[in-house]
């Protein structure tokens, strides 16, 4: 994969196996144009026999039908030009969306997180969707077109060259108008690409905070914003057509006006005896469509640098930055210990995690805590796999996981966080993309053991609930229930839940550790918790602050010898004690 590739080889290399059918495209559109130009060859000589007298009615029928039939032809092989050249360009669009996908799954997380939702959504969908015309008419057409032009001035060159070389003469003049039109182009063509990609973050930002923005009274200021970008995108557009009109009027008027030059010209030829009548009136009919074709090419010019500019931006996140991983599986580790090794990580320039060493052993509870932006949930997304360490390593069963396969580490894990995901599918899919091999019964058991069961049985339609895009139409804590139901349908040996009770309810949280307490038996269990009550059970707790281990070590251990955790266990117990007498007090 290399950048300097031009736009034609990389459409060539999607187009894959399929690129054959691009080359059938272009012959079929050749084949179209010859028989396209027949017609009006056959047309001139029929004229010229009527000027010379010739009354054989019978002949003229016989070119009549020889003109009919081969334009006939003309249409059959345009037809057959742009269906081949639709089948390349659809297996082209698939591929740049599957490449780009498969890509989003060997990126780090942090950077698919850069490139935005919205961003990505309207790279691989809509920025796709809107090149399919131009790949799937732009190689016939334009080949059909070009084909076209130089067919007719060999004809032109051969009947009279300097007839040829009139008909020409309003082309030059069209071409310097056009070179004006395109004075400032690369400038106003980015500000639209700029004004575009911005209007369709601000709309996806806008329509999905739209409970936040109402709630806290902010509708007018982000509808404001919302407003000024489409402004924006209109305007980069309107502009761009006012200062391009007068010279594009003046260039598609005078480009194809062949006749201006042509008929006063080759009327004093024939005046003068140097051209014939009817070489006059071919003449005249051919260079009537010399022009236009050219106008047709030209015509393509903004979809071809659109095409350059999507192109870019898929080869942008093709190019991206890779987790470093091998395609096949490896030999499985020894066990299911789970280690850091003088771990360094950053986002972008800033190092948040500073040479962090920690053993998390197989079949033991071990906690995370610490104040907030501390690290614990860089340390668990690392242990993750969403991003790669900057310096040391990350090790299962004395294995570094950068050694086994993208597949094969991510059946030793499921990950809980605080946010996480539902499609807009069943309860039962949900739960089931654990495990797709699961049974109902296996779902329904995952659903029972997390404590889903009775509020899942309470829906409209049970397990068969669709629930909604992102899942909203549960609850918080309901959502929570059915990813973590998730993650234990999938049985991984390490499970790490990133403050995966915080939406639930009390009695619903003590259900779900409890739960959690018989399925994770010899498994290795990594929780990062903000409840301190919640974990003083843990085999481990480490401590973390600003980006080092503060402590290590259970409870009662850091209890004794950890300032940071004592401050944090007094906080924790001074806000229970808080609530508790503010509720007796209400």
């Amino acid at each position: 994969m290399k950048k300097e590739k031009g736009t034609f080889a990389w459409i060539m290399e999607f187009a894959g196996q399929k690129r054959k059918y691009y080359i059938l495209s272009v012959i079929y559109a050749i084949i179209g144009t010859i028989c396209q130009m027949i017609p009006f060859i056959i047309m001139a000589h029929i004229i010229g026999k009527l000027l010379g007298g010739d009354m054989n009615f019978k002949g003229y029928m016989t070119d009549c039908l020889i003109m009919a039939g081969t334009w006939l032809i003309h249409v059959l092989f345009y037809g057959f030009s742009t269906s081949c050249s639709h089948v390349a360009t659809f297996a082209v669009l698939a591929n740049i969306r599957k490449r780009g996908l498969l890509k989003l799954e060997r990126m780090p997380l942090g950077e698919v997180k850069n490139f935005g939702s919205g961003n990505l959504k309207n790279i691989l969908v809509e920025r796709i969707d809107s090149i399919e015309t131009t790949l799937a008419h732009m190689i016939p057409e334009i080949t059909a077109n070009l084909c076209a032009v130089l067919a007719t001035l060999i004809y032109l060159l051969i009947i009279d060259f300097r007839m040829a070389l009139v008909s020409l003469i309003t082309f030059p003049v069209g071409m310097i108008c056009f070179m004006c039109m395109m004075i400032g182009y690369e400038k106003n063509y980015k500000r639209t690409v700029i004004a575009t990609k911005n209007l369709n973050d601000t709309a996806v930002e806008y329509i999905g905070g739209i409970e936040v923005i109402k709630v806290f009274g902010k509708a007018k200021s982000s509808y404001d914003k919302f407003v000024a970008a489409t402004k924006e995108g209109a305007a980069s557009y309107v502009d761009w057509m006012r200062k391009s009109n007068v010279y594009f009027t003046f260039a598609m008027n005078i480009m194809p006006a062949t006749l201006i030059t042509v008929l006063p010209v080759g009327g004093l030829m024939v005046r003068s005896g140097s051209l014939s009548v009817s070489n006059f009136i071919l003449i005249t009919i051919l260079a009537m469509g010399l022009i236009t074709p050219i106008l047709n090419c030209m015509a393509f010019s903004d979809d071809i640098a659109k095409l350059g500019t999507v192109l870019g931006e898929v080869i942008s996140i093709i190019d991206a930055e890779e987790m470093s991983r091998p395609e096949t599986n490896q030999p499985q580790p020894e066990n299911h210990t789970v280690t850091l090794n003088k771990v360094c990580f950053g986002y972008n320039e800033k190092e948040v995690l500073h040479g962090i060493d920690l053993t998390f052993k197989e079949g033991t509870v071990n906690a995370l805590v610490g104040p907030s932006g501390g690290g614990k949930s860089t340390i668990a997304k690392l242990i993750a796999s969403f991003w790669d360490v900057k310096s040391g390593s990350v090790c299962i069963g004395g294995t570094d996981i950068k050694k086994l396969s993208t597949e094969q580490y991510y059946s030793l894990v499921a990950y809980v966080s605080q946010d996480n995901f539902l499609f807009d599918d069943t309860i039962m899919e949900n739960i089931r993309m654990g495990k797709p091999t699961a049974t109902d019964a296996e779902v329904e058991q995952a659903a029972k053991d997390c404590g889903c069961w009775d509020f899942i049985m309470g829906l409209e339609n049970g397990f068969k609930t669709v629930v909604g895009s992102g899942g909203d139409h549960l609850s918080g804590g309901e959502k929570q229930r059915i990813c973590i139901a998730r993650a234990m349908l999938k049985n991984a040996p390490i499970i790490i839940l990133d403050e995966a009770t915080a939406y639930t309810d009390p009695e619903n949280e003590a259900i779900i550790q409890a739960s959690v307490a018989k399925l994770i038996q010899g498994k290795t269990l990594i929780v990062i918790a903000h409840r301190l009550s919640t974990i003083t059970d843990a085999d481990q707790i480490a401590v973390v602050e600003q980006g080092n281990i503060a402590g290590n070590g259970t409870h009662e251990e850091l209890l004794n010898t950890c300032p940071v955790y004592q401050k944090l266990w007094k906080a924790h117990i001074s806000a229970k004690d808080s609530l508790c007498g503010g509720v007796k007090n209400v």
